[in-house]
């Protein structure tokens, strides 16, 4: 089965265009990025082994950045190695996880962005330089995303999202937090725990984009805590008789790994519910992506996020004044509007 054809049939009978649901497996495809434990396993030079600390936390990599955390909090006080990044970003330091999370993330913002026209994934990342989709969700702390898609309006952390007043159209939501933030990453075991008791607000935020829009999961494994953790919450929140408003707007892309590429239809176990998927399993994305593109909207997303901005603070604002204006006039100003090609 051509998988091209099959999703863009799947997306053209959508009410509403994709959102991408994005993994770490995203940044190490197309920035060669580590996975999490090799990304903790670099700021243990000078302290213990990373086996010392994976194995004290029995295999859980957040009680594994905690123990590495505590560590090098003394180690980054007195190391010749952060002597500059000491003095320049000491003010900063609010507990014995602060110096670790600001390495990393000076680590992901030093990474650069390389020529993508000389990638072997060249082809994938011109098409997703164009993709007119509704919005992305992602765990992921670099900034990739924010270069590939730069009018998309960003909101850092489970907390910002759960008290913004996001439109739900040409917006990157970053649920970890970012690089851009140190203190918002989600990163220790306490961090995780706290994001598991805001988890059932989160999946009531965001039920309503499941529901109406297809999901494309692109990164993850289906064995992926984060995402089993908010699907659990959506479900719990759906109940398991609504959980076929669901069908068919959930797409998983895994890697095929040498095997034939193929798209089906499956179930996801999520406590005592079944969740239908679509599962989609290639090795090269380009064929997904350009599903997505060939439902493109006519007007760029950036676009319709203004008018929409614009149209809710109007209805919100009490100032008879305000109601004079136009919010298609002010959203399509020439400063905000050049083309919708």
């Amino acid at each position: 089965m051509d998988i091209k054809e099959a999703l863009a049939t799947k997306f053209k009978s959508a009410g509403a265009a994709p959102f991408l649901f994005i993994g770490s497996g995203f940044s190490r495809r197309y920035l060669g990025l580590e996975d999490w434990g090799s990304l903790l396993r670099r700021f243990t030079t000078g302290l213990k082994d990373y086996e010392f600390y994976f194995s004290s936390a029995n295999a859980d990599l957040p009680t594994v950045a905690k123990l590495i955390a505590d560590d090098f909090h003394d180690f980054w006080w007195s190391a010749a190695t952060y002597a500059a990044s000491r003095e320049k970003n000491k003010h900063k330091i609010r507990d014995r996880t602060s110096a670790l999370r600001l390495e990393i993330c000076a680590y992901l913002n030093s990474i650069s962005v390389p020529e993508f026209s000389k990638s072997p994934y060249a082809q994938e990342i011109a098409v997703l330089s164009r993709l007119n989709v509704d919005g992305i969700i992602t765990t992921n702390w670099d900034s990739f995303l924010e270069s590939l898609f730069p009018d998309y309006k960003v909101f850092v952390g489970q907390g910002e999202l759960l008290i913004a007043n996001p439109q739900s159209i040409a917006e990157i939501y970053k649920i970890h937090g970012s690089a851009t933030r140190p203190s918002t990453l989600v990163l220790t075991r306490e961090d995780y725990d706290q994001f598991e008791r805001q988890n059932a607000y989160l999946a009531a935020k965001i039920i309503t984009l499941f529901v109406e829009h297809p999901i494309v999961f692109v990164g993850y494994s289906l064995s992926d805590s984060n995402i089993l953790s908010l699907l659990r919450s959506i479900v719990a929140c759906l109940g398991n008789e609504s959980i076929q408003k669901l069908r068919d707007n959930l797409v998983f892309v895994e890697r095929a790994q040498g095997e034939d590429p193929s798209i089906a239809s499956t179930y996801l176990a999520i406590d005592k519910a079944q969740l239908p998927i679509t599962l989609v399993k290639t090795d090269e994305f380009a064929s997904v992506y350009e599903a997505i593109d060939a439902v493109r909207r006519k007007v760029p997303a950036r676009i319709l996020r203004l008018c929409k901005e614009q149209l809710y603070e109007l209805v919100k604002s009490s100032d008879p004044a305000a109601e004079r204006v136009n919010p298609f006039e002010t959203a399509c100003s020439p400063d905000s509007c050049h083309s919708f090609s």
